[in-house]
């Protein structure tokens, strides 16, 4: 057997391998740009100097804390300057970051506390309330407590031990950061719903992290020294890596706690915002703004938009007041946005419907992941790119999670057959354009956000009045989608739309609940299994409920 010569004294060494993480994207912009502006917010600002020196001081007092390797550090907090910050500095200390969702309820968020055995928790003092009953809900060690004041907000209180920034202040600002051992190293946890009742911790890498906070760029069109609007939620797939992508191209980072169209307009023309991200609720309210800009900008905001296919009406009309938007798609799994409706050149010259229609598809491979692709899940062969044959969508490469914490059956579900088995139901193109038909069964997306029908099923179930109860996503202008649920009563039984709703508000986050409640025979097959497919076309006919 010959020898391959170029593996003959050519090893890995310091001098020609580093593990990948987003860190180094933070310490070089510090070195280069350090004057530049890194984070704008409420009149305060820092610049990557200063950004560079507070997660420094931060990673510092955590570990004086004992935090390292292997533990996680959760954060309970809206787009403010520390949430962009923990996206480093917990890193920084080997740590793994857990960013909840602010929108869950006391029973969720104490479950993922448990699971994902939180050392620290960072709260602003909005969610001061919920995180406390969580606390007390929790089974397991409860997590050290750090408020994050924000003197932007006038509410809530104080339940920690020490504020965010007098933390920072006693940490040591020539702190060396720890890098990862190995690129494969965990950098971050996001919970997402699946389709059980209890979420599934998704667990992701440093590599992952650097190469997607890139493929933004390439896929965004950022260039250097972009101008970002935090419109999409820190909290979610870790703001599809955007913390960690503005580092990399030493941009600005706009903050903004809460999404409100008079205020996102003022940040736009104050900053010279170039770009922005979120789920098509985000771009309807601003398109519907008594206050929307009535002309077009000469230089459109770029935005990218994720979520359920766009509506041709929010294309068109983001364009209308001066924002070009660029559909991507994704799941927690694969970091958020891992491919993109990639523009071929004569688009812009297409007639509105038309340029909309072809906007509208999920696309091609991010610029770093390897593939995107529809395939058969018996086979796993690809399916002919006829527009009309339908099988998984499915995505492999650098740019997908380590897997489920804690769940190694699925995570071998997951990625059986060598691909990351998303559950959405699409085509392909003739161009190799991957196109969803239909979302899987159990998952309803709502402005951006995750709903397990199972979930909310499980809770109708408890009523006393139900006997049968399905939960389907039904259209909605405004969110894109919300859950329905058909409900059988027993015989006997009483029950009103008003009641099932509140009921179920009572027991679970209010954007799971229910906004439609139709009674009355529930189709299922001689088994006794539920038809939801009837349920969905319902809901999807020219007689579909209205809510």
């Amino acid at each position: 057997m010959s020898t391959n010569q170029y593996q003959i004294g050519l090893d890995k060494t310091p001098a020609n391998y580093v593990p990948l993480t987003p860190l180094s994207f933070l310490a070089r912009s510090a070195a280069v740009y350090p004057d530049h502006v890194s984070t704008v917010y409420e009149g305060r600002s820092f610049t990557w100097r200063q950004t560079y020196e507070r997660c420094r001081r931060f990673a510092s007092y955590l570990a004086g804390r004992g935090i390292g390797e292997g533990d996680t550090v959760a954060a309970m907090l809206p787009n403010i300057p520390a949430m962009n910050e923990v996206h480093f500095a917990v890193p920084m200390a080997g740590a793994v970051l857990n960013t909840l969702n602010i929108r869950l309820d006391a029973p969720s968020i104490a479950f993922q506390l448990d699971h994902g055995l939180a050392k620290i928790i960072l709260v602003d003092p909005e969610f001061s309330g919920v995180i406390s009953e969580a606390l007390k809900l929790m089974s397991g060690a409860k997590p050290f407590v750090i408020d994050v004041d924000d003197a932007s907000y006038a509410g809530g209180s104080r339940i920690g031990e020490i504020e965010y920034e007098e933390a920072v202040a006693a940490g040591d600002p020539s702190f060396e950061p720890r890098r990862p051992t190995d690129e494969w190293d965990a950098i971050a946890m996001s919970y997402t719903s699946g389709t059980t009742g209890n979420p599934k911790g998704v667990v992701t890498h440093h590599r992952g992290a650097y190469l997607n906070a890139v493929s933004n760029i390439l896929a965004g069109g950022l260039g250097q020294h972009p101008v970002y609007l935090w419109t999409l939620p820190m909290f979610h797939c870790n703001g599809w890596c955007f913390p960690w992508t503005m580092a990399a191209a030493a941009g600005v980072n706009v903050c903004l706690r809460k999404v409100e169209p008079t205020k996102i307009f003022e940040l736009i023309k104050t900053h010279g915002v170039t770009h922005m991200c979120g789920a098509p609720i985000v771009y309807n309210v601003l398109i519907n703004a008594p206050d929307a800009p009535k002309a077009k900008r000469d230089k459109p905001v770029v935005g990218l938009i994720a979520g359920a296919a766009p509506p041709v009406a929010v294309l068109e009309g983001a364009e209308s007041i001066g924002i070009k938007l660029t559909h991507v798609y994704g799941l927690t799994e694969v970091y958020g946005p891992a491919s993109v409706c990639a523009e071929q050149p004569g688009w812009d010259d297409l007639p509105a419907p038309e340029r909309a229609r072809l906007k509208r598809r999920q696309g091609v491979p991010y610029p770093l992941q390897e593939a995107v692709t529809v395939l058969d899940p018996e086979t796993m062969q690809e399916v002919p790119r006829d527009g009309e044959t339908i099988g998984e969508v499915m995505f492999r490469g650098n740019i997908v999670m380590k897997g489920y914490l804690k769940n190694e059956t699925a995570t071998q579900e997951a990625f059986a057959g060598g691909w990351f088995h998303t559950g959405d139901l699409g085509v392909l193109d003739e161009h190799g354009y991957v196109i969803i038909k239909d979302r899987s069964k159990d998952i309803i997306i709502s402005g951006g956000e995750n709903i397990s029908s199972v979930e909310v099923e499980d809770i109708l179930y408890k009523h006393p009045a139900v006997l049968f109860a399905a939960v389907v996503a039904k259209p909605d202008p405004k969110w894109g989608e919300v859950p329905c649920a058909f409900i059988e009563l027993k015989d006997g039984a009483q029950a009103t739309e008003a009641e099932i709703i509140a009921y179920c508000r009572s027991h679970m986050s209010g954007f799971k609940t229910p906004k439609v409640v139709v009674f009355g025979p529930i189709p299922k097959t001689s088994t006794g299994k539920i038809q939801k497919f009837l349920l969905r076309n319902e809901v999807n006919s020219a007689k579909a409920i209205s809510a």
